[in-house]
């Protein structure tokens, strides 16, 4: 397919050539020598001015050296190089001083760099791990001379099979080099220390205490140790440290880090592992029958692509929604988010050279693109609302902007019945009772007619009756008389043979509040003991709940248990207002005994 020519983003903007298209192609350039994925872009107002520009960390592939490329428009605007390979980029408000231009932060290796105005602000690195110590005796052996790099060797490959901790990055390197290269790597390392660093494998952010989108985040980092570290955006130290039973490769949080927030990690042994504020370690685990290539929250769904070519639909404790079959594998995924018709979605780029975006299971839209797309980002680039950014296989680079007209309609998807609406039911044959019965009903159709009318009448007069007997006798939960709007609520709590009973009382009224009231205990005293059968409720405010409680002691050790009445009465009146019958457990303890 012939590339078409480089557009300018700032000039006009070209129609897409396919007919009926929401998007408008606004810059393509197939050797714009950009090579990253969707982790390693975003999109901010750097400088404050209202001109957002994107942000690449550039993987430099070729023997290239790694760099970190800002864009405003197609044109590259600043370029700097980094010392290891980058693994996500992410912007954030780091404090509320004026002007709030947000930070940069680019997780490469160990270190995440931290820019301002595009300049250097921090580095955070994260702390080493500690080092095997039977691997720190050989070498400082080494460095005495007291062993030959032969020896060194077969001592080290003994420690990687069977030590818990495992080896520092030098000594693998070590273990890969030739027997005549050893020599030299030991007289030229044996003076260093030994160091065994960690690296960061993914990043993400997570808002401190607002919901605003204006708010100050913190960083979140999933390292190759199997944590997840939450960073203060001030002072770069440790919030919380969270451990997982293995590498986490995709983040997506939801919440506020002093309030309440989740965070599903996924995970190299594949699987989704979701934890809370409160919580060290995950709480709910999604098992899922493939390796993971993607994850993006869609309101309260978790869609998760596999490399079984498909798109999972979760809920935040691991129920299966839906799931939707790709027809190519998946190469990338992010989050649509348009702003202005409250609509989020999931788009994916896939291998045969197409995007998809789907709302849940229904596909809105596909988007061809010339080479197969390895990263996406979508929202405000430049002036331009809603920017769709796509990078290639081979480097070029993809700007289309959505029109101000175009509606995601659910029913632009895929047209025509469902699949399953073609399957051929499994229907039984007709047997002789069958068709026995068949005839009988046609023969006495109304005869039994009117016995179903007659038992249907018979039911709902006995219901009325019981319900009108309820409200004589006072025996529902809930006051019948407008003068007393009450609703009484037990609640039951312990194993015995002490019980606590917590009674919530609730004053229904709009605006009247109710004073002197009783609560009577009404029980068989050969197997219950109260010390409070009897006491005054408090003045009661309309619209809240009191909990009123007690203690019920269970004297009897036969396994035998009775019902406790509850009686609400009013001061001076014997006909109570309303009533409620607790069916007391068995005692544990005295049946244990």
């Amino acid at each position: 397919m012939a590339a078409a020519p480089p557009t300018d983003f700032n000039g006009g903007k070209v129609e897409s050539s396919e007919a009926g298209s929401k998007w408008l192609d606004a810059h393509y350039d197939p050797l714009a020598n950009i090579h990253t994925f969707s982790a390693c872009l975003a999109l901010a107002d750097l400088h404050g001015d209202g001109e957002y520009k994107l942000v690449v960390g550039d993987l430099g592939p070729g023997g290239q050296q790694p760099r970190l490329k800002v864009l405003k428009g197609p044109r590259v605007l600043t370029e700097s190089p980094l010392s290891e390979l980058p693994a996500a980029a992410a912007t954030f408000l780091k404090d509320h001083h004026e002007p709030r231009t947000p930070a940069l932060a680019l997780a490469s290796g160990p270190c995440v760099y931290v820019y301002k105005n595009l300049r250097p602000y921090f580095k955070f690195s994260l702390p080493p791990l500690p080092v095997n110590p039977l691997e720190e005796d050989l070498w400082n052996q080494a460095k005495e001379d007291r062993i030959d790099p032969s020896t060194l060797k077969e001592m080290l490959e003994g420690i990687r099979e069977k030590a818990e901790v495992p080896l520092s990055v030098q000594s693998l390197r070590f273990l890969q080099l030739e027997l005549s290269e050893m020599e030299a790597f030991v007289n030229q390392h044996k003076s260093k220390a030994i160091k065994r660093q960690t690296v960061i494998t993914t990043m993400t952010t997570l808002k401190k205490n607002l919901a605003d989108e204006d708010a100050v985040s913190c960083l979140v980092l999933g390292t190759e140790n199997r944590q997840l570290l939450v960073l203060d955006p001030e002072a770069f130290t440790t919030l919380a440290t969270m451990n997982l039973p293995s590498v986490p490769v995709f983040l997506e949080v939801s919440g506020q880090f002093d309030v309440e927030f989740r965070l599903a990690a996924a995970c190299r042994n594949g699987n989704i592992y979701i934890l809370r504020r409160d919580s060290k370690c995950p709480k709910y685990c999604i098992e899922l029958s493939s390796q993971p290539v993607g994850l993006v929250r869609v309101h309260k769904v978790l869609v998760v692509g596999s490399n079984q070519d498909s798109l999972h639909g979760f809920t935040h404790k691991g129920k299966r929604l839906w799931t939707v079959q790709m027809p190519a594998a998946i190469l990338a995924m992010n989050l649509l988010e348009q702003h202005s018709r409250g609509l989020q979605a999931v788009m994916a780029g896939l291998a045969n050279g197409e995007v998809r975006i789907y709302h849940d299971k229904t596909l809105l839209n596909v988007i061809r693109t010339p080479d197969a797309v390895t990263s996406l980002c979508f929202g405000r680039f430049g002036r331009e609302d809603n920017t769709l950014i796509m990078t290639t296989r081979g480097g070029g680079l993809i700007i289309k902007i959505l029109k101000r007209t175009a509606v995601f309609a659910e029913a632009g998807g895929e047209l025509g019945p469902p699949p399953a609406q073609a399957t051929k039911l499994g229907v039984p044959r007709k047997t002789r009772l069958y068709v026995d019965q068949t005839l009988r009903e046609r023969e006495a159709g109304t005869a039994m007619h009117r016995t179903f009318q007659t038992d249907l009448y018979l039911l709902r007069l006995r219901a009325a009756r019981a319900y009108v007997q309820a409200l004589e006798s006072s025996l529902s939960p809930v006051s019948a008389t407008a003068r007393e709007p009450l609703k009484l609520h037990a609640v039951v709590q312990g194993l015995g043979p002490n019980f606590k009973l917590t009674l919530h009382l609730q004053n229904t009224s709009t605006a009247r509040p109710i004073l002197g009231l009783l609560i009577c205990f009404l029980y068989n005293e050969a197997l219950y003991a109260l010390p409070r059968a009897f006491f005054k409720v408090p003045l009661l405010v309309p619209g809240l709940s009191y909990p009123l409680e007690t203690f019920v002691e269970s004297l009897s050790d036969k396994g035998i248990s009775d019902v406790i009445k509850v009686l609400v009465l009013r001061e001076g009146q014997s006909a109570p207002l309303l009533s409620a019958h607790l069916n007391m457990p068995l005692s544990e303890g005295l049946a244990a005994a």
